[in-house]
């Protein structure tokens, strides 16, 4: 007996390549410049730029303002010094005039005394 070989099957020829694309050309050169991007760009730093002189300005006048009240305060405990002083002053006062009526027996000289003399004369 004789074996039979298997039948093959008929070959496809391979798909064809679809033709090609005729080659585009690159991109034309840009004749004008990007103008509007570099406009926001300049814009955009300008903005910022401005935002941090503002800052810098408002910093200054807080640190004017931060320094007037310092110097406002040292004057307001110099005045409350001077007072305090004046204020112990007048209490010593007052205290050496009490000690002096009570303990010595004097008057203030606006008070005026009668003295009477017995022998008839006013």
């Amino acid at each position: 007996m004789a074996v039979a070989a298997p039948a093959r099957a008929p070959q496809r020829a391979a798909p064809r390549p679809a033709p090609a694309e005729p080659r585009r050309s690159p991109r034309p050169v840009q004749t004008r410049p990007r103008v509007a991007g570099g406009v926001i760009w300049i814009a955009l730093v300008a903005f910022l730029l401005a935002g941090v002189v503002a800052l810098n300005v408002a910093a200054l006048q807080l640190n004017l303002e931060s320094q007037r009240l310092e110097e406002r305060k040292e004057t307001l405990l110099g005045e409350n010094a001077a007072a305090a002083s004046e204020l112990s002053g007048l209490a010593a006062s007052a205290r050496i005039e009490q000690v002096a009526r009570e303990e010595l027996g004097l008057v203030d000289p606006a008070q005026i005394t009668y003295v009477r003399i017995r022998d008839g004369r006013r």
